[in-house]
């Protein structure tokens, strides 16, 4: 149920601090980050053999200002060693590509501008967690009920959470349309091999997807 305690209000607009990929080789993965992306204060890892094959369920996506950006960010993640799942190309909506990493996430960079309008950079705007689930509708009650705020919501195929003083963003996606936006095929088993660390506690969503406390 929402609760009326300020201080968890504070702690639930502070939702995720970072997430964890669970790789199987960490000293491989940090490079690879490292290499690709710059993310080391939203993004961390940490081993893993749990079992895990075909779409884990989830892609982060990173949003930049202009497309040499994108261009900039895809290159660096193929030269480090990621997998091109959708080459970068202009589409209605703007200019992006996907990328698989080593560890098997996947990555869409994408920026809204058609066009340069400064020099390039690898700077990123925002960068977004989209959980691929089974029922937006539920999923999206089930947040609800934990305290976090509705931003945009479009019926029952996606739904964006208003958390202004959160590190990374949260979007829920029907599973079967993610994968298609990933270029992957929607089957998969095993783990998401994800974790979401914030102020929300430590619970399993609906679509198993785990959260845990930030420690102090």
């Amino acid at each position: 149920m929402p609760t009326s305690d300020p201080a968890i209000h504070q702690a639930i607009q502070q939702a995720i601090h970072h997430v964890v990929l669970e790789v199987p080789d960490t000293t491989e993965a940090e490079v690879f980050y490292k290499s690709a992306f710059e993310l080391d204060d939203v993004v961390r890892v940490r081993e893993s053999r749990r079992p895990t094959s075909g779409f884990r369920g989830f892609t982060l996506s990173l949003v930049v200002s202009q497309p040499s950006a994108v261009d900039r960010l895809v290159g660096a993640a193929l030269a480090a060693g990621a997998a091109a799942l959708k080459p970068v190309a202009t589409s209605f909506w703007g200019y992006g590509g996907v990328v698989q990493a080593p560890d098997g996430s996947i990555w869409k960079v994408a920026s809204s501008a058609k066009k340069d309008s400064g020099p390039p950079t690898r700077e990123v705007d925002d960068v977004v967690l989209l959980l691929g689930v089974d029922d937006v509708k539920a999923t999206k009650r089930f947040y609800a009920g934990r305290g976090l705020k509705v931003g945009k919501s479009y019926g029952s195929k996606y739904v964006e959470f208003e958390l202004p003083d959160s590190r990374l963003k949260l979007a829920l996606y029907g599973r079967r349309a993610l994968a298609k936006d990933a270029g992957v095929p929607p089957e998969g088993s095993g783990s998401h091999g994800l974790a979401i660390v914030g102020g929300c506690g430590t619970f399993t969503d609906p679509d198993g997807f785990a959260w845990e406390a930030l420690a102090e």
